[in-house]
């Protein structure tokens, strides 16, 4: 049976959008409608649909006249940019859209992307802390509240979530994820895509989320950024693969590749990446964008030999969007008349971008996203700046907290807060917030300045860094300078209590800046130990983007809160929770090591075959002669001002098959003085299989909150999906066999019991 259609392409005065009007449909409306814009395209206008610019001239000012910003204008006005990045504000916003849909031939409009990756103005903790929440309404909210702020703007896409499992501290974009486990990895994902697209794409306060980097990105050998990876398929399937899997199901409309090679091929020129994995096992129907100039970057990787044949392996291994490479625009038309690429490839890349540009409206109204006067309302509202400081609270994690030195007495004592980052209103931003202003952050003296019942000084003690450098984005650490130890110091022999907040500035992780020390950079270390001589009642408050390495303070310092980078609220949240306003609730997404060395360090280890020492004195096992193979700070570790005491861990049965299921239940009493949250977690462990398998593995959470001496029985179900794995059979399956379930407040201090599944 055939169907005949009619499309008709109708222009207004106004603006020359294409609006398909369907006669008589035999497929889904959108379908029809790309289909109908599809067919009045020539080649040259289905390329530029795959090229995306980065804002190349002051819109406002003078139109370019020579050179490649000139060349970009004459592209944008013949239809041959599909997308534009930073460019943002309604005003610049308007000024390009009316170019594409007013004065191209077939007036299709652009998308406007943006690294809105925690916030836009309105900045959220980092990713890394959001996730030490565990706190999934929480995540996605804060990414709603980035959504809505950014598309008032007339932004309607961003590069965001990574979701990438970061198991190296070394790595600098660990600030950027959810951290080492695949599960909590995959919850975040969804958490944070259905924040940023909602229920609705056409709604004015929701934008295109982006799962990335696919894939193994994370894995960068040495944890040095952009280096190489070479990773088995069980690690690719049971590690890497989870969150994206996840993102993709809950309908993220599109994926970014990878700078990394994975077994010798770009990840940008990878078919089995993006053409099997995504685009067909998993039916993925959005578009894939590359990296920043990642098409390209296959000719130093030595897998291109230039610019053109880079083209033609990236959109043949499915690559759909040039993200700055300018490969696809320059060189694709010459390689269809070559026969190097079909025409059908094109129109298949195509088709998914105009797809999700129907998706979000803007053929119905392509200027659904340039209200000024609603960007004046929306941008830095109130009720945002209350849920990223609920947000940022949620994501603080209590590392240690002996000789009860806090939550702090509201009165009678003499504080004195020691360090630059106390002070420093742009460092809590955090990496990756390049719409927000400097200085926009309440810094935690401010913070700590409400507070009026106790004595307050402030001593710098030390800059953690020098300055920028030449590249607005870097700093310079502090190596040399201790003018400020000796005020400091003397100030720290009058008060009771010494705050000292130390770590890393808030551009000191992120993306290229990989660290082989993870301690406390430049001279921080000295100054606490300098200041522990004369005061030991320190709360040692640190400010990072990664896990860092820190067993001299562990060792020495009685209170430790792990703060993070946490947004335009950190000030604020850090003194409500050292007042016990809020009792940190927190729990460790990654591992902190004792020292670089044990780095790449992760819960979800598997054992080796030689994993304890079996003789006596014997040096014949896993181990390091110089250091323990325990971490400093395991994964899913945090205190609370109260303490939770777990018992009765029982299951309503030890064996299961089929489509059964185990019930597993446990009691969780808080014995403290003070109301609390604790973040019950689930493990397993699967004792035999085809392929070896971690000693656990996280399979469930849940957070509850308590009264002193309250009570609550808390449940898990464990089915065939809780225990499945990427087989050596080379599929997602359920294996018989002996299993072991833990359940605890950390990775590591768990109650256990034993069931055994029958196929």
């Amino acid at each position: 049976m055939s169907f005949v259609f009619i499309t008709i392409a109708i222009w207004s005065c106004s603006s020359k959008i294409i609006q398909p009007k369907v006669a008589f449909v035999s497929k889904n409306q959108l379908e029809i409608r790309v289909d109908s814009v599809l067919k009045l395209m020539t080649l040259e206008e289905k390329i530029g649909q795959l090229n995306q610019y980065n804002g190349f001239w002051e819109i406002t000012g003078p139109t370019p006249k020579e050179g490649q910003a000139a060349k970009k204008y004459a592209d944008l006005k013949n239809g041959l940019v599909g997308s534009m990045l930073n460019v943002k504000g309604v005003k610049d916003v308007r000024a390009l859209q009316k170019i594409a849909v007013e004065e191209t031939r077939l007036g299709i409009p652009l998308i406007f992307g943006f690294d809105v990756i925690h916030g836009y103005k309105t900045i959220s903790p980092i990713p890394l802390a959001e996730a030490a929440s565990w706190d999934l309404k929480e995540i996605k909210k804060s990414a709603a509240i980035a959504a809505e702020e950014a598309a008032s703007v007339g932004l309607n896409w961003t590069f965001a979530p990574m979701v990438d499992v970061s198991r190296d501290a070394r790595w600098g974009r660990v600030m950027e994820g959810a951290g080492e486990d695949p599960y909590l990895g995959s919850q975040i994902a969804i958490a944070r895509v259905q924040g940023f697209q909602g229920d609705d794409l056409k709604a004015r306060n929701t934008i295109l989320a982006c799962a990335k980097h696919f894939a193994g990105y994370a894995f960068a050998e040495s944890g040095r950024d952009y280096n190489t990876v070479d990773i088995g398929e069980s690690t690719l399937q049971n590690i890497v693969f989870p969150p994206f899997k996840a993102a993709a199901d809950a309908g993220v409309r599109t994926f970014m590749n990878s700078f990394n090679e994975l077994n010798g091929i770009p990840a940008t020129g990878n078919a089995y990446l993006q053409r099997k994995i995504l685009k067909s096992d998993w039916n993925f129907d959005g578009f894939v964008v590359s990296d920043w100039g990642s098409i390209n970057e296959m000719i130093p990787h030595g897998f291109a030999k230039d610019s053109k044949q880079a083209a033609e392996i990236a959109i043949n291994a499915g690559s759909d969007m040039d993200m700055e490479s300018s490969a696809y625009v320059a060189h694709l038309a010459a390689l269809v008349k070559e026969g190097k690429v079909q025409e059908s490839t094109i129109d298949d890349a195509a088709r998914r971008i105009l797809k999700v540009k129907f998706e979000l409206g803007l053929f119905d109204n392509p200027y659904l996203y340039c209200d000024e006067n609603y960007e004046k309302e929306t941008v830095g509202k109130a009720a945002f700046q209350e849920g990223v400081l609920e947000m940022a609270k949620k994501s603080i994690v209590l590392l240690k907290n002996e000789k009860e030195l806090l939550p702090l007495k509201k009165s009678g004592q003499k504080i004195v807060v020691i360090g630059a980052l106390a002070n420093d209103k742009t460092s809590p931003l955090g990496s990756w917030r390049i719409a927000a202003d400097d200085n926009s952050a309440v810094s935690l003296l401010e913070g700590l300045q409400k507070y009026k019942g106790n004595q307050l000084t402030y001593a710098k003690g030390a800059d953690v860094t020098v300055g920028r450098t030449q590249f607005i984005w870097e700093t310079k650490i502090n190596t040399t300078d201790k003018s400020g130890f000796s005020e400091a110091i003397a100030a720290a022999k009058t008060a009771d209590v010494v705050i000292m907040s130390l770590g890393e500035h808030g551009l000191q992780s992120g993306e290229g800046r990989s660290r082989t020390d993870i301690g406390l950079p430049g001279v921080q270390q000295e100054l606490l130990e300098e200041v522990y001589k004369v005061n030991p009642n320190i709360v040692l408050v640190l400010n990072n983007g990664r896990p860092l390495a820190i067993p001299w303070a562990d060792e020495k310092i009685p209170a430790i809160v792990e703060a993070w980078h946490l947004g335009t609220q950190s000030g604020n949240a850090i003194a409500q929770v050292l007042y016990g306003d809020y009792n940190p609730s927190g729990k460790l997404p990654m591992t902190f090591p004792r020292n670089v060395g044990q780095v790449p360090i992760y819960y979800n280890y598997k054992n080796t075959g030689r994993p304890v020492m079996t003789e006596p004195d014997s040096v014949f096992w896993s181990h390091y002669i110089d250091e323990k193979n325990t971490p400093l700070y395991p994964f899913g570790y945090g205190l609370s001002y109260t303490q939770f005491e777990y018992s009765d861990l029982s299951l309503s049965q030890n064996t299961f098959s089929g489509d059964g299921q185990i019930e597993v239940s446990v009691t969780v009493k808080n014995t403290g003085k003070y109301t609390g949250k604790e973040v019950v977690q689930l493990y397993i462990r699967d004792l035999i299989a085809s392929v070896t398998r971690p000693v656990k593995e996280l399979k469930g959470f849940e957070m509850i909150e308590l009264q002193p001496g309250a009570s609550q029985r808390v449940n898990f179900t464990i089915n065939k999906k809780t225990i499945e794995f990427f087989t050596a059979q080379s599929k997602w399956e359920a294996e018989p066999g002996d299993f072991k379930v833990f359940v605890g407040g950390n990775s590591v201090q768990t109650l256990e019991n034993d069931f055994q599944y029958l196929k």
